[in-house]
């Protein structure tokens, strides 16, 4: 009968130890929760805070208009500027003297209206440093959207840019959304402005999955191997685009991680055209 006490009272003493341990990875989970919100939250506030202070007002950063909105918004002079332009390019302009006063490394700003892309690219001397520092060179985990650090700016046949998959849909984390046509159909273009002024609409053109580990073996991020790329891109690409690609375009591959298995990535990859027929 007193071991069978003892074995009751046992029983009670690890139950309440379970307990309290429950309680205190609750507590500690709860608390780690809230660090991470202020973390992304700092950052958020960091890239709302640089936005303000390097844009400057232009007509409405919206999608392209058709020419006869346009005359009736703006005017006769506006009409004729975008009507002799190759592509249309929303007037969003971009003070790269204080963004690069800020942070020598900014070489463009990225936009794609109606979603959170609306963040500077700056150019990175390895692939880890951009993916935990804010532009400002602040520690954060919203990191900067960052060029393959082979490459310094947009002016080689290929450019990737590398940026994180946040579930807040911040960074990078609307392009998982490509995986469906019918978000393509709705997004087909972002907007490129680049310190040296040359502006671009990206016209996309495919969007795949692919390992990281492949991605390296097969040297993807080189510009002697854009060919297998956009072979293996348009093979395994997750929507369909009318977007044509000639010898000699400039392509863009913005990268992100992606969850299908381990260290998989999603790559969208779209055509330079810019403004003006300019190169």
């Amino acid at each position: 009968m007193r071991n069978k006490h003892k074995r009751s009272k046992a029983g009670k003493s690890v139950a309440w130890l379970i307990l309290i341990a429950s309680i205190a990875l609750m507590l500690l989970s709860g608390s780690k929760l809230r660090e991470t919100q202020q973390i992304y939250q700092i950052g958020d506030e960091s890239y709302a805070s640089l936005t303000n202070l390097v844009r400057t007002p232009g007509l409405p950063a919206s999608r392209e208009p058709n020419a006869q909105a346009i005359v009736d918004d703006f005017g006769e002079s506006v009409t004729e500027a975008v009507r002799t332009a190759d592509v249309y390019i929303p007037d969003m302009a971009i003070d790269f003297d204080i963004l690069q006063s800020i942070n020598p490394d900014a070489v463009a700003w990225l936009y794609c209206p109606d979603t959170a892309i609306d963040y500077p690219i700056v150019r990175a001397a390895d692939y880890d440093y951009y993916l935990h520092h804010l532009p400002d060179r602040t520690y954060n985990a919203n990191g900067t959207l960052f060029i393959d650090y082979n490459w310094t700016d947009f002016s080689d046949q290929l450019t990737v840019v590398y940026g994180h998959n946040m579930k807040s849909g911040k960074m990078f984390g609307s392009l998982s959304n490509y995986k469906g046509q019918s978000y393509f159909d709705a997004n087909p273009y972002l907007y490129l402005y680049t310190a040296e002024g040359i502006n671009y609409r990206i016209d996309l053109m495919y969007g795949c999955v692919i390992g990281a580990g492949q991605w390296r073996d097969r040297a993807f991020m080189f510009d002697v191997n854009l060919d297998s790329l956009l072979d293996y891109a348009s093979y395994n690409t997750t929507f369909t685009s009318g977007t044509q690609y000639n010898k000699g375009d400039k392509i863009v591959a913005l990268s992100t991680c992606s969850y299908e298995f381990d260290n998989a990535r999603y790559v969208v990859v779209g055509v330079l055209r810019s403004e003006y027929g300019m190169n």
